[in-house]
């Protein structure tokens, strides 16, 4: 694969890393019953988006390493799957 290939896959997986993500740790105004006017009660009281994504970051970069370690260094991909499992004949 080529280096952008590899920029490509990390940025999917990061970017679907956020949204599991985002709603750990979140405190909303009806919680913290400070519901500022003119915002939805489910508004975050306090967003901490450096945390957001320092976590993110943190979890899809280990993600990203099982994936290349499965994929390129042991070979390992979709077409493995079948061999991977037993046969049902």
């Amino acid at each position: 694969m080529q280096l952008f290939s590899y920029f490509a896959v990390y940025f999917i997986v990061w970017w679907m890393t956020l949204f599991a993500i985002l709603p750990l740790g979140l405190k909303t105004q009806a919680e913290a019953e400070e519901v500022v006017p003119g915002t939805v009660e489910s508004a975050p009281a306090r967003f901490r988006g450096g945390r957001v994504v320092l976590l993110t970051t943190i979890v899809s970069a280990v993600i990203y390493g099982a994936w290349y370690i499965l994929s390129v260094r042991f070979g390992l991909g979709i077409d493995a799957i079948p061999q991977i499992m037993p046969n049902f004949k």
